[in-house]
């Protein structure tokens, strides 16, 4: 995910550490409380990776159910993502950031109160809804606010991205480990310092040259290449969060240990999305390095499933490596492939892809029970297989170069980019 110095097939060298003459740590404080509190909404993912198996215990429930943690998450943020861009392009990102943080607020503190599965299941839900109405406008609101180029301001926002998928798992172990309620009443305490931040610190941005469409996402997927990114995209998250749901379970490990597992796969998320990433794209092209990051996560998926217990330990970790790869390299082709403003293309990419986070969480366990342990990684593995060849048969479409629609994206959009 970069920059408009940079095409789907591959970047041209700038690098956005040294984008201008300002350097990416001198920003505004704005700009640090947006990337903070993007922190925080990422950890949001990966915060109940350590803790399912003792909410399964403690709310006596199946794995199945508790997955449904991730599904009623990410359907909503699915389905909000129609949404966002609508809200935003009429109120501005300042409040539609607020209005996210305060979702969440709520929703993670009353999380932790749940006295059932079908309690914690509706409020992760509504913390789904402002997760994606902050998640979706973070981006261009750190572009419009950073010194230093929308480069750096990218580089930024993807580290806040990896640090908090890192620390998610952490946080959610070291706050499990006494009471699996705490990790849900840390993020909404968390969540609250980044409200008063942002309220402090953040100006209000410039509203986009023309308001939003809530079927604008929709028409924009007519455009073979972004259909074609998405549908891909669909089935590799389908791959990533049967990793991120499913394993725990597999693991079956404390809460500490689980944690850290997780913490070391976002380590290596962030370290191969924000640094790895660019320079195999260079080398290579990106759209190789897409294909061949699906195919090494479909036999690394594979491994999990049928290794021993330590395989499966080193493949959860070192898929963190592939997950980090592909999720730079999507998200650029949705930003740059089709001539639709970006905020509307990013909306329309993530709608289709969200459902499959959605999907997997609750079908990979169903899958277990009807048959075994192993097909839930076979299917997984297939789905990220599909997904490359969807890459190999429509590559045509998705060499579009993203600067040849720099113009128009800079008209429309009122920012360089706009992704997640």
């Amino acid at each position: 995910m970069r920059s408009s110095n940079s095409g789907p097939n591959g970047p041209t060298g700038n690098d956005p550490l040294n984008e201008g003459s300002v350097s990416i740590l001198r920003q505004p404080g704005a700009v640090w409380a947006t990337a903070g509190a993007s922190v925080v909404a990422f950890m949001g993912i990966g915060l109940v990776d350590p803790i399912l198996p003792s909410i399964a215990k403690g709310l006596q429930a199946t794995p199945s159910q508790v997955s449904l943690l991730f599904t009623s998450y990410f359907l909503i943020t699915a389905v909000a993502m129609l949404v966002t861009g609508f809200v935003s392009s009429r109120i501005g990102g300042k409040k539609t950031l607020l209005a996210g943080l305060a979702v969440v607020v709520v929703f993670a503190a009353l999380s932790g109160t749940s006295d059932s599965v079908g309690e914690l299941v509706g409020f992760r839900a509504g913390w789904g809804l402002g997760n994606a109405l902050f998640v979706s406008t973070s981006l261009a609101v750190i572009v419009g606010a950073a010194a230093g180029g929308s480069a750096a301001a990218i580089l930024l926002y993807e580290s806040a991205l990896g640090l908090g998928m890192a620390c998610g798992p952490l946080v959610g172990a070291v706050l499990g480990d006494a009471s699996w309620r705490y990790p849900f009443f840390g993020t909404a305490a968390l969540m609250a310092v980044g409200f008063i931040a942002i309220t402090a610190f953040l100006k209000e941005q410039p509203k986009p040259a023309r308001k939003t469409s809530l079927l604008d996402p929709l028409k924009a997927l007519g455009h073979g290449g972004l259909a074609s990114a998405a549908a891909s995209a669909f089935f590799y998250n389908y791959a990533f969060f049967t990793v991120l749901a499913f394993t725990p379970f597999v693991l079956n490990m404390s809460p500490y240990r689980s944690g850290a597992v997780f913490f070391a796969w976002g380590v290596l998320l962030a370290v191969f999305s924000v640094l790895v990433a660019p320079r195999l794209q260079k080398r290579f092209g990106s759209l190789k390095v897409l294909g061949g990051s699906l195919l090494l996560l479909a036999v690394d998926l594979i491994v999990l499933g049928y290794g021993s217990h330590t395989a499966a330990v080193v493949g959860t970790i070192v898929s963190g490596a592939f997950i980090g790869l592909n999720n730079t390299v999507y998200t650029e082709l949705a930003l740059g492939v089709s001539d639709a403003p970006r905020p509307v293309a990013s909306a329309g990419y993530n709608f289709v892809r969200w459902f499959a986070a959605a999907a997997a969480p609750f079908l990979a366990p169903k899958i277990e029970e009807w048959t075994n342990i192993h097909i839930p990684f076979v299917v997984a593995a297939v789905a990220a297989v599909v997904g490359a060849g969807i890459v190999w048969v429509r590559r045509a479409s998705l060499r579009h170069e993203a600067a040849e629609l720099e113009p128009q994206h800079r008209t429309e959009d009122g920012v360089t980019v706009f992704a997640n």
